[in-house]
This record gives structure tokens, C-alpha cells and sequence, in this order.
């Protein structure tokens, strides 16, 4: 079977997973599963896996976009996770520079607050030696004057100096995305809106998964060797299925993010800074927008649908308010909002900034896998981990001979321009020839950034959806960028395009209501939506527009 990650061919690939028998079976289409597809499929591994919404739709799309190393977990003595995960950063962005970009970030002290210059100084220093810091990217210490240089919105009042030091951004649900499609490239199978309804099990052992097809509604039986539970928020839930859940649980607890216009909230530098209750919060620059996060209380509503209250937006628009007085912020200035869920591992008498971010394995009788916890710049050591153990396991049982992990140099789809190092070329490169095809230059820089080596197809398409731009009067980037997301990375609904693809219902809203009915359109003509699918989409859209622009009560 030819491997397809095609919206259009979905129920030809589920039929063809009741076809085979998987070394390995991966429940959750997040960046941990992603992960652990892709080392477990270049190692030789038989891999499949399955998400029940779209891919990165739960956690995975709803971070603070940071590849970073937990600088607060040196306070609570987290040095493993920080030396760890430091050092994870470089590893993301040298496989994946198009989408992880190194930010300089800037961290205030104040009289009184969490850090002092001495602490800060130290911290920094430490995380520094910890992450394995390249020279170029170690920190500075700032005088009071060169710190409200860097960014003048700062609050005055009591500022004694900053620490400037580097982290990672990136776009979280594309680099899900980046990491499947290399996944399927190397020969996995994966699958969105397909859930699994049952475990199957033989003498006690479980052997499968039922999976119900969320969008033809087929149901297909799915056989594996081993499973894997990399579900997020709904781990113990599979666990419960399993008769496992015992002994170490999850905790949820929920972070918010609110994006302004930069012309409103015009910052010129990342800030991470104390909140006025001693938590710590991030304010960032991104495509001219300034979004910032994040809370962290604990969560016990809708898993799927967690969406910010009106508590959560006030608490970060007084943490605004604080650090920035001198925009006078109000819940008017506010464009859009995200709400996603951290899946912890409980731990007694912790409050929910204090319990770990640790991931942990457990293994059930019946054999099932289950990864929890995390945070997603360790997810390629994760992945490591848990595809260790499935070598060992497979092994047992005269699956053997499989190759050793290869991700750590491993360039993610994407990321084949010479690692970061030659990005900048890369990007001046293909802009240019996405000028001479026809494109704005800011359209073409745009789809360079966002695809990187994989331009080239969506440039490759401009000739083909020429007609389609003129019959649905969209611009030809955006008609490009639409058929590549559901030729080549299974976009099934409007919903996974604005949202998961390109990220605009966070960081361009405007541009999603101008080009909402010409996309529905334009998908229900590809993909062949009935009149109850395309409304279901229509009104699935419009709700997390409206959730995005509205706090609920």
C-alpha cells in the first residue's frame, strides 16, 4: 500500500490498517505520539498511529509556543528536566529550523520579586551550563538603563536590572505536523478523527484497538503487537479501558494565552516577568501581534473544549497591566485567545505552578504503554525512551534486529536547507522564486517560513490551483497553502487549516473571517462534504471564533 497522508484518502488508509499486523500501534496524534511514530518507524518498526480529533488538536496546539528550558525549574530544583530539555532546544531547531526560531528574552527584577541580580545572574549561568549553551546565545546581565532600553514598556518603578538570556520559539502544532509527515515519509501510517472505541484483547494480553472513523462513521479493527497510550489529558481514560489505572494519576491543569494587535501592544523584545502573585508569565512578539501567558490552575471540565473564563482573563490582564503600565491594557485590546491543558503526573500538597513537568512510563499486564507528562521540548527524548522499551519488548517476543534511534540528527520534513546555518539563504532564495511564480513577496517569505524544504511543493501547485484562486476569488497563496494541508497533511475540516496549519484563528483572526466561506467552499468542492458536514464544519469554525474572541462566564 502506497503510504498516503492525503485528507482525500483517509478511508482508503483506514481499510488498509485492518491489512497488516503493526509491530507497533501509537494512540494520540500530539507530539509525543508523533515522536515516538517517527523514531519507532526509522528503527525498523512496523508503526501506526491514531488520533481521535485532528493531529495536535489537544495539548499540541496550545502552548506557550516556546521550545524552552524551564528556567523555573532550577527553582524548584528540577535539574534533570532543565539539563535535559536544554539541551533538547538546539536539537529541535537544527532539525527544524522553518519552525523554531531562537528569541532573546529579557527577565526583569525588581525590588521585592521573585529574582534578584545575584539570583538571576546565577540562574542564568547555571541554566546556561546546563543546556549547554553555545557561546553566542550565553546570557548577559543589564544595567536598569540598558533593560528599559531593550524594552521602554516596562514597568520603572522598582526595576533594578535584567537578565537576558536565549530561548526557542516555535509553532507547536506544526512542528506535530513536520514531525508525522517525516514519520509517514519513512514508511508510518497515520490517521486524524479516527478514535479508539475498544481494546481488544487475546488471553489477556491486548492485542488491538477498535477504532470508529470520527468522519465516514466506518468502523475498522486495527492489529499490533504493541500499543502505545499517548493520549495527553486522556491517559487515564485509556487506562481506565484497560483496567489499569492504578497507582500514579494525572492532574490537568489549564494555561491561557491572550494576543493583542502589536500596534496596541507594541513590544519589541520577549519578557518573561513576575505576576503580582509570584508566578511567572511570558509576553512575546509574533508576526505583529503580542501574546501573553500563562495561567496555570487546575482544570476538571470538557478535556476537548477547555476555553478561557473571564477569571482567566482577568488575572492575565492584571499581570499585563502590571508590568506594562503604561499601555493601560483593557479587555477591548484583546483579538483572540487559546486555552490548553497540561497533562501532569499528580503529586500530594502541590499547588499547580509546583508539580512537576516530569514524564513517566507505566506498563500494564495486559502490555499497554502508557507515556505521561512532559513537556514538549523533550518530546524527541521521550520518543527515545519509549521506543527503547518497544525495541525490548518486541524483542521478547522474536521481533528483533531493530536499528538504533537516529532523530537526534534526523532533519524533520521541512528542514533539508543545511540546518540553521543556512536558513537565512534558504528563506532569500525561495522567496525569490516564489516572486518570479507569480507571488507577493511577503506571501512568498510567508510560505517559505512556514513549509521550508517543502516550498517547492506548495510553488509546485501554483500552476493547478490558478483556476481555483480566480472560481473561489482567493488570493493564490492562500488557495496553494489549502491544497498542499489537505493533499500532504490530512486537513480534513476548515477548522485543522486555520487553526493547526497555519495558526491564524491565534495570530490573524481577521484573516480567518475574510477567507472562511471561500475555504469551506472551496474543501466541501475537494474532499466532497455532505450539506450536514459542511454546516457541522461551518458551525465548528464559527464556535472557536467566537470562543477565541470571548471569554466564557
Amino acid at each position: 500500500m502506497e503510504r498516503t497522508f492525503s485528507a482525500a484518502g483517509r478511508h482508503e488508509l483506514l481499510n488498509g490498517l485492518q491489512d497488516e499486523i503493526y509491530d507497533v500501534l501509537i494512540i494520540g496524534g500530539g507530539i509525543t505520539g508523533a515522536g515516538i511514530a517517527l523514531d519507532a518507524r526509522t528503527r525498523g518498526m512496523k508503526t501506526a498511529l491514531i488520533e481521535m480529533q485532528d493531529f495536535a488538536a489537544g495539548t499540541s496546539s496550545r502552548s506557550t509556543k516556546l521550545v524552552h528550558g524551564g528556567l523555573r525549574y532550577l527553582k524548584q530544583l528540577e535539574i534533570k528536566v532543565v539539563a535535559e530539555v536544554g539541551k533538547e532546544r538546539a536539537v529541535v531547531y537544527e532539525n527544524g529550523p522553518h519552525i523554531t526560531t531562537p528569541e532573546w528574552m529579557l527577565l526583569p527584577f525588581y525590588n521585592g520579586g521573585t529574582f534578584g541580580a545575584f539570583t538571576t545572574s546565577i540562574g542564568l549561568k547555571v541554566y546556561d551550563f546546563l543546556a549547554g549553551v553555545k557561546r553566542e546565545e550565553r546570557r548577559k546581565m543589564l544595567s536598569r538603563e540598558e533593560t528599559l532600553r531593550k524594552e521602554p514598556l516596562l514597568k520603572e518603578e522598582g526595576l533594578k536590572g535584567g537578565g537576558y538570556y536565549v530561548e526557542y520559539r516555535t509553532d507547536d502544532a506544526r512542528l506535530t505536523i513536520e514531525v508525522l509527515k517525516k514519520a509517514v515519509e519513512a514508511g508510518a501510517d497515520a490517521v486524524n478523527y479516527a478514535k479508539a472505541e475498544k481494546l481488544l484483547y487475546e488471553n489477556g494480553k491486548l492485542t488491538g484497538v477498535q477504532v470508529t472513523d470520527r468522519i465516514g462513521g466506518g468502523t475498522y479493527t486495527v492489529r499490533a503487537r504493541q500499543v502505545v497510550n499517548a493520549t495527553g489529558p486522556w491517559v487515564d481514560t485509556l487506562r481506565e479501558q484497560d483496567k489499569s489505572k492504578k497507582g500514579k494519576t494525572l492532574r490537568l491543569t489549564k494555561g491561557v494565552h491572550l494576543v493583542f494587535n502589536g500596534e496596541r501592544f507594541p513590544l519589541h523584545q520577549a519578557i518573561y516577568f513576575d505576576t503580582p502573585d509570584g508566578r511567572m508569565m511570558f509576553a512575546i512578539p509574533r508576526d505583529g501581534k503580542t501574546y501573553v501567558g500563562t495561567t496555570d490552575t487546575d482544570y476538571t471540565g470538557d478535556t476537548a473544549h477547555p476555553t478561557t473564563t473571564q477569571a482567566d482573563l482577568d488575572y492575565v490582564l492584571q499581570a499585563s497591566r502590571a508590568m506594562f503600565p503604561k499601555l493601560n491594557l483593557s479587555q477591548a485590546d484583546i483579538e483572540s485567545s487559546w486555552a490548553g491543558l497540561r497533562p501532569l503526573i499528580y503529586q500530594e500538597g502541590k499547588s499547580p505552578s509546583e508539580v512537576s513537568r516530569r514524564d513517566e512510563i507505566f506498563r500494564s499486564d495486559s502490555g499497554l504503554i502508557t507515556i505521561a507528562g512532559g513537556k514538549l521540548t523533550g518530546y524527541r527524548k521521550m520518543a527515545e525512551t519509549v521506543t527503547d522499551l518497544l525495541a525490548s519488548e518486541l524483542g521478547k517476543s522474536g521481533r528483533e534486529g531493530f536499528a538504533g534511534c537516529s532523530t537526534k540528527t534526523l532533519p524533520l520534513s521541512g528542514g533539508d536547507m543545511g540546518g540553521s546555518a543556512g536558513f537565512p539563504s534558504y528563506v532569500m532564495t525561495k522567496t525569490g522564486e516564489g516572486v518570479r511564480l507569480g507571488l507577493p513577496r511577503d506571501a512568498a517569505e510567508r510560505l517559505t517560513r512556514r513549509y521550508g524544504s517543502n516550498v517547492d511543493q506548495v510553488y509546485s501547485l501554483l500552476p493547478a490551483v490558478a483556476a481555483d484562486a480566480a472560481r473561489y476569488n482567493m488570493p493564490l497563496e492562500v488557495c496553494a497553502s489549502l491544497r498542499y494541508s489537505m493533499d500532504c497533511e490530512m486537513t480534513a475540516t476548515p477548522s485543522d487549516f486555520f487553526i493547526r496549519r497555519t495558526g491564524a484563528l491565534f495570530f490573524d483572526i481577521a484573516w480567518v473571517k475574510k477567507w472562511e466561506d471561500a475555504v469551506i467552499q472551496a474543501m466541501t468542492d475537494c474532499l466532497g462534504y455532505t450539506q450536514e458536514q459542511r454546516d457541522r464544519y461551518k458551525a465548528e469554525l464559527d464556535r472557536q471564533l467566537q470562543e477565541a474572541m470571548t471569554p466564557t462566564p
